[in-house]
């Protein structure tokens, strides 16, 4: 090859981490090792979202979290048109446990809003960026300094803020209770005492999502499905001070709280379909209603995906596929402690006809993506990575994203333990 036309595609490939024009389409089917790094090491819980969110102002940038082998709590930017990342150390040495992975909140203007805590940890961390749309520079960090009683910590932050309310902020976690708990704050700075949201079985696990106006909504479970036997999936959402089910019947005020999941409807019965369940993202679609997918759990090396969703009359329940076994690495000669575990699923916020899935293909855990146009009744798959090496897990899709294809991040790499995992956070951002 001419050596100016070399140079001249390796500055190319230096402009842009994916190999390609900002915009241009990227080979979706090739090894996970192949996909550039967002980082060569990280990772993240699903339960602390959002992980990954997309906000358009002076730039077009893609903001996400992750927890290192260090236990640094660590951030970055994506420039879609420049293909530059930024990384910044939130917080060093904090947990090296992926259920440290910060969860993000865009305040009106333009300015990040970051969140986080250890695995049961003392503090809920909270920092705002001092300038619009940049993460290297904080205006003010604190901590949110209210929790039920109890000595379980804060773990899984959920930030969200609602216009109808002036953009209060709604911060939800699991709190000192062992029970989803949440605080508002006006300025992200001073916090309400603590409520705690549902009272469950040994502690409930919940998605959240909002419209951004007036409504929050919540899919969840009893408990772990390691503790609780039957362990359902639920819905209910908020609206203007009061708690409601799907069709609108209410189940009770702010004042009220908690309510228990026997209140809110139940889309998924563990002991009459397919064994005990686990929750894993919820969406809403063009026409505000509720989409989710979740786990059903009959054996440890039995999960499979399902895809739920409100009509405006009733709930739908279709399964999408198996998921196989769990995905952890057991070592050899020990019993594996997280046998509910699968490789993940999630929905496309912008398009919820489409979710992104891992599942073993000939032994590796690889990324698919999966679409129906009948509520879940059938579906057209296609890879996303294939013939890998290694597990490719937990996908997700940034939030708040505008659409189309090429928008997913997910972990590459080896996992024994949310405490024990060598891992890189792989990317398709356009």
């Amino acid at each position: 090859m001419n050596l100016k036309i070399l140079v001249f595609f390796s500055l190319i490939l230096m402009y842009n981490p994916l190999g390609a024009q900002p915009g241009a389409s990227v080979d979706m089917e090739q090894p996970g090792s192949e996909f550039p790094d967002l980082t060569s090491d990280g990772a993240w819980c699903w339960f602390a979202d959002p992980r990954s969110i997309y906000y358009e102002g002076e730039y077009r940038k893609n903001y996400t979290g992750w927890v290192n082998k260090a236990g640094d709590i660590m951030i970055a930017s994506y420039n879609y048109k420049t293909g530059k990342i930024k990384r910044h150390t939130l917080h060093k040495a904090l947990e090296y446990d992926d259920h440290a992975n910060p969860a993000f909140l865009m305040r009106p203007g333009g300015k990040p809003m970051v969140f986080y805590s250890a695995h049961n940890g003392d503090e809920m961390y909270y920092h705002i960026a001092k300038q619009q749309e940049d993460i290297t520079k904080w205006d003010t960090s604190g901590k949110i300094g209210v929790n039920s009683k109890g000595n379980s910590g804060y773990t899984y932050p959920n930030p969200m803020q609602l216009s109808s309310e002036n953009n209060k902020i709604y911060l939800f976690w699991r709190g000192n209770n062992w029970q989803p708990n949440f605080s508002t704050s006006m300025d992200g700075k001073n916090w309400q005492p603590a409520k705690t949201l549902i009272k469950g079985g040994d502690r409930p696990y919940v998605k959240y999502v909002s419209d951004g106006d007036s409504t929050i909504h919540f899919a969840f479970t009893d408990g772990h499905p390691r503790v609780e036997p039957k362990n359902n999936i639920y819905y209910a959402y908020y609206k203007r001070g009061s708690f409601y089910k799907a069709g609108g019947e209410k189940i009770c005020d702010i004042d009220d709280l908690p309510f228990s999941p026997e209140d809110a409807d139940l889309i998924y019965n563990a002991e009459k379909q397919n064994g005990r369940g686990w929750i894993w993202d919820i969406a809403l679609n063009k026409n505000a209603r509720p989409v989710i997918v979740h786990t059903a759990l009959p054996g440890f090396r039995d999960h499979r995906y399902r895809y739920a969703k409100w009509t405006g009359n009733t709930w739908v329940n279709n399964r999408i596929v198996k998921a196989g076994g769990w995905f952890p690495q057991t070592p050899e000669g020990e019993e594996e402690r997280e046998k509910h575990y699968s490789g993940g699923i999630v929905l496309d916020h912008a398009n919820p006809h489409v979710v992104y899935l891992s599942r073993p293909v000939n032994g590796v855990f690889e990324i698919e993506k999966w679409t129906t146009s009948d509520d879940g009744k059938t579906w057209e798959s296609e890879p996303v990575t294939s013939d890998s090496q290694k597990n490719n897990i937990r996908p997700v899709v940034p939030r708040n994203h505008p659409g189309g294809e090429g928008s997913l991040l997910w972990m590459h790499g080896d996992y024994i333990h949310y405490t024990n995992y060598d891992t890189e956070i792989k990317m398709l951002l356009q």
